[in-house]
């Protein structure tokens, strides 16, 4: 028994021993857990060395546009995949079409929310509408209203007069403009200004049921207030998204250091004063005696019951939702064919490869019609090369993470802005063989060209993009790109001024847009009869 006291202290002894090792493994454990895990995690993409606080503002704002500096330090570091880190924001750039099918379509779900900026909480009205508004009930609410009321097959049937109507009224107005001859040489056509006038006319038709704000014009041109109208969406669309400090530093907002909230307001202002009277003497109609009939999309979003039988939508929201939906209509359309003619004019064979289909397909006895458009497969094709070589803007809105979560091998933290290239993606020399060159034909190998479409759900370009951030107007942006080149392409011969040799095809210092308007030669080449209204 003497050897019990002993025994008890060695038995004491191990078992201090044993509770101090697994206090210390208790306390090594997660830390070397987590320098594994920092070993092992996947890094941000690559990109520059930030700054503390600001990121890389410093250089954003030292290397204007910023589109450009992005771009071209993507280039020095040889990757299809960056990180920019502004103020406290991980900015993503993508220029790889798998990358970017690996954000829009195997991780949809987590990209599908949008920024809060200071320009897109004006112009949505505080996020009331859709294409700007972060994921949740609001955006699931606005995005079914557009694609079941507005923009489905049916609506889209209904609404064809009303676009037959306004693809008329081009072919008058270039019409008068093109007889303005001397010596038979035929009239200089502003083309900027006529593709953004076709595009202006059929929103207004659809949405007000009407051309003009005021009396209009006898040769069916734009008055001030149609072009006024039209040109503060512009401004609208320069300025969305347009890598404002006042983006990435919320302290900053109130200073508005750029202008962009300024100029926001100020073109608002000028779409509010031709919107909302309408909006507001219709909705009165609608409460005094309720129409039998809807004749346009306001007269449909004003008649949307809930279960309880009340107005879905209040004045605001449908006031807002149309402003975003003008946004949306007049830009891709209008860019992309004064592009296209100016690249057609330079290449004469191209243009006389589309007017060979059209004459084929319509002749020469009628107008193009809606009905005509499946057979028209080059005339599509320039279409799609327009929206490859020359987007209307460098990104696409960014799509915001809504986790954190891992693409490409890389960490892509919740909260991050990321941005697909427009401008690079189609123009990826991996994707695309003689990228800077405009080559309709490129497109006609899709299905044989049997049925070529403007959509490019693989991402190698971004026309409508895709996932549940994709536009739910295809049907009616297609429609409207496709008659606007089908109709000027077959109702004119297209030639550069007598003083010009070519056209320009610089691009603008700022943006994507030619650095000049495209000023052209039109002279009609149908029946005089068919012209006019």
């Amino acid at each position: 028994m003497e050897h019990a006291p002993s025994l008890l202290l060695s038995n004491l002894q191990s078992l201090w021993l044993f509770l101090c090792f697994t206090i210390m493994l208790k306390a090594l454990i997660p830390n070397l857990i987590q320098k594994y895990s920092e070993i092992h995690k996947p890094k941000l993409p690559p990109g520059p060395k930030p700054w503390p606080i600001v990121g890389n503002l410093p250089e954003m704002l030292a290397n204007k546009p910023a589109y450009q500096w992005i771009h071209n330090l993507m280039k020095e570091m040889n990757t299809e995949i960056a990180c920019f880190r502004l103020g406290n924001t991980y900015v993503i750039p993508v220029i790889c079409p798998t990358i970017a099918r690996e954000f829009l379509s195997e991780q949809d779900a987590t990209f599908a929310s949008r920024s809060l900026t200071p320009c897109t909480d004006l112009v949505s009205s505080g996020y009331l509408t859709t294409i700007l508004v972060p994921f949740g009930e609001q955006w699931k609410k606005m995005k079914k209203i557009l694609s079941t009321a507005l923009l489905s097959s049916q609506k889209h049937l209904w609404l064809h007069d009303k676009r037959t109507e306004e693809a008329h009224n081009l072919m008058f107005y270039v019409y008068n403009k093109s007889i303005n001859v001397k010596d038979g040489v035929g009239g200089l056509v502003n083309i900027r200004n006529v593709a953004r006038l076709y595009c202006g006319n059929i929103f207004r038709k659809i949405v007000f049921n009407t051309r003009y704000f005021g009396k209009g014009r006898t040769d069916g041109g734009p008055s001030f207030k149609e072009v006024e109208h039209v040109e503060a969406v512009f401004a609208l669309l320069r300025h969305l998204y347009a890598f404002s400090i006042s983006d990435y530093m919320p302290c900053l907002r109130r200073l508005d250091l750029d202008g962009h909230q300024k100029k926001v307001k100020e073109a608002l202002d000028v779409i509010k004063k031709y919107h909302d009277p309408i909006v507001q003497e219709r909705a009165k109609q609608w409460n005094h005696t309720p129409k039998v009939d809807e004749e346009d999309w306001l007269d449909i979003l004003i008649s949307l019951k809930d279960a309880n039988n009340n107005p879905l939508l209040t004045l605001e929201e449908i006031s807002t939702q149309i402003t975003e939906l003008m946004i949306a209509t007049v830009d891709n359309p209008s860019n992309a064919f004064e592009w296209a003619l100016a690249e057609m004019i330079n290449e004469p064979k191209l243009l006389e490869r589309a007017i060979e289909e059209l004459d084929s397909v319509v002749g020469k006895e009628r107008l193009v019609q809606e009905s005509d458009i499946p057979k028209l497969n080059y005339v599509k094709a320039c279409a799609r090369e327009a929206f490859r070589l020359h987007p209307i803007a460098p990104f696409n809105p960014p799509h915001v993470s809504m986790s954190d979560t891992t693409v490409g091998n890389y960490f892509i933290p919740k909260g991050s802005h990321v941005i697909l290239s427009r401008k690079e993606l189609g123009r990826n020399p991996k994707v695309w063989n003689e990228p800077l060159k405009f080559k309709p034909e490129r497109h006609l190998t899709i299905d044989n060209g049997s049925n070529v479409v403007l959509t490019e759900p693989n991402l190698r370009f971004i026309s409508f993009s895709t996932g549940r951030r994709s536009c739910p107007g295809v049907m009616l942006g297609s429609t409207m790109t496709v008659m606007l080149f089908a109709r000027l392409l077959h109702g004119f011969t297209w030639t550069a001024p007598s003083n010009v040799s070519k056209v320009n095809l610089a691009e603008s210092n700022d943006d994507m847009f030619l650095a000049d308007p495209l000023v052209a030669v039109a002279k009609p080449r149908l029946a005089p009869h068919l012209y006019h209204l």
